[in-house]
């Protein structure tokens, strides 16, 4: 993307985009994540490879996801949001058409990543947009709405994806990929209208690191960009962990499997409800505290079964636990996200874009190691390696909730 490239892009009024605008560009990252989950099992006999090598079409993404997030969001602050979001748009679009024709596996996970770049620039500039709109308590409100929004398709997604692999194959998600790619970047073109009108002078890997330095030197953004990362790791090990489980433990088939993934996703999207409803009222800092208590009770009730119980789980038992995870992930999230773009005004897509780098990257490591320990390695057919992930997010999310309170305090007795 240069600065011939994305100004072609950038021919409308300058208006506010619609919710509906919104919640589309933000939607096709956590819909590539989840409508073909229950085409996992699948794939390692289609390529003839292992649970890891078909777990890497999920860390790879994450990853380049995370490197991509870095670049986009400073190219936002320079040149516009929307085009950024529409060149990323249609790099996606790109990487599902290979992911479709992938003959091997070492293709689909190259066409997994293209994917990745594509889709940060929508879900991480969505936020940066918000805040462009709106103030910092406001803006965790928005977040809520919009992921609220965008959940619905990640909500039905696994049921969807469980019915296309089982008429299409493993590729039925990617097909369903592909299609709504065309569509988010017809609708962007059409209605995504540009929101940073004091776009940024500078240019240059030069201007990077300046820009990164300074939100580097904020303590307050490090304590809500870790917040933000770490209850994310928490859902990634469940991510990384559970398909499998389902799958070779409690022998669900793609179909069930993404009814009750449907069930974890439910969680979610009522708990970006709550934080849009109240935000605004509560403020982000408690907002981020209930919602941080609601994972900690799923991991203390997994920690007791494993215990008590030996492990032994029924598929309501272990996805119940998920869903409240979900729950607090929505609530928490949103006040996180603002916090963490409201540090400096000015440098806002270059904030979200970071943020988003530490919470992918971090999920990616989580889900990962989770899906190896579960999987080919030492603990198979224990969910334990998981609810030992989730545990140690969870110590870092509440140290960084407790930073994210004394350095707001200390800043309120300042401006006194």
């Amino acid at each position: 993307m240069t600065n011939q490239l994305l100004p072609v892009f950038d021919r409308v009024p300058q208006q506010v985009p619609s919710i509906v605008t919104l919640i589309a560009i933000s939607t096709l990252m956590p819909l590539s994540l989840s409508v073909y989950l229950p085409s996992l099992p699948d794939m390692v006999t289609a390529f003839d490879t292992s649970n890891t090598m078909v777990q890497l079409t999920i860390s790879v993404f994450l990853a380049a996801m995370a490197l991509g997030q870095i670049v986009v969001g400073p190219l936002s602050d320079r040149y516009g949001r929307r085009p950024v979001i529409l060149a990323g748009t249609a790099l996606y679009i790109l990487g599902s058409a290979l992911c479709v024709v992938a003959p091997t596996i070492e293709i689909l996970i190259l066409a997994r990543a293209i994917q990745a770049v594509g889709s940060c620039a929508g879900v991480s500039l969505g936020r940066a947009i918000v805040r462009d709109i709106y103030n910092r308590e406001e803006a965790a409100s928005a977040i809520g709405y919009v992921t609220m929004g965008m959940t619905v398709g990640p909500l039905l997604a696994p049921v969807i994806g469980g019915v296309l692999d089982k008429s299409f194959g493993w590729q039925g998600g990617f097909y369903l990929m592909l299609i709504l790619g065309i569509g988010v970047f017809l609708l962007a073109w059409i209605n995504l209208h540009e929101t940073n009108h004091q776009k940024s002078a500078q240019s240059g890997f030069s201007s990077l690191w300046k820009t990164y330095g300074k939100l580097v030197e904020e303590p307050q953004f490090w304590a809500f960009a870790l917040i933000a990362a770490f209850t994310s790791s928490v859902y990634f090990a469940y991510l990384g962990g559970v398909p499998y489980y389902a799958a070779e433990e409690l022998g669900l088939t793609p179909v069930e499997m993404g009814v009750y993934f449907m069930f974890v996703a439910a969680g979610y999207i009522i708990g970006n409800g709550i934080s849009g409803r109240i935000s605004a009222r509560v403020g982000i800092l408690r907002m981020m505290m209930i919602g941080s208590s609601l994972p900690t009770s799923a991991i203390i009730f997994l920690v007791f079964n494993h215990w008590f119980d030996g492990g032994q789980m029924s598929a309501l038992m272990l996805f119940t636990p998920m869903f409240v995870v979900g729950l607090g992930n929505g609530i928490c999230l949103p006040s996180a996200l603002s916090g963490s773009v409201s540090v400096r005004p000015g440098v806002t897509g270059a904030a979200s874009g970071l943020t988003g780098t530490f919470q992918i990257a971090l999920g990616g490591v989580t889900s990962t190691l989770a899906a190896w320990f579960m999987s080919d390695a030492m603990w198979p057919g224990t969910l334990w390696p998981m609810t030992i992930l989730m545990a140690l997010s969870m110590i870092v999310t509440w140290a960084a909730v407790i930073g994210a309170f004394f350095l707001e305090t200390r800043t309120v007795l300042s401006e006194e």
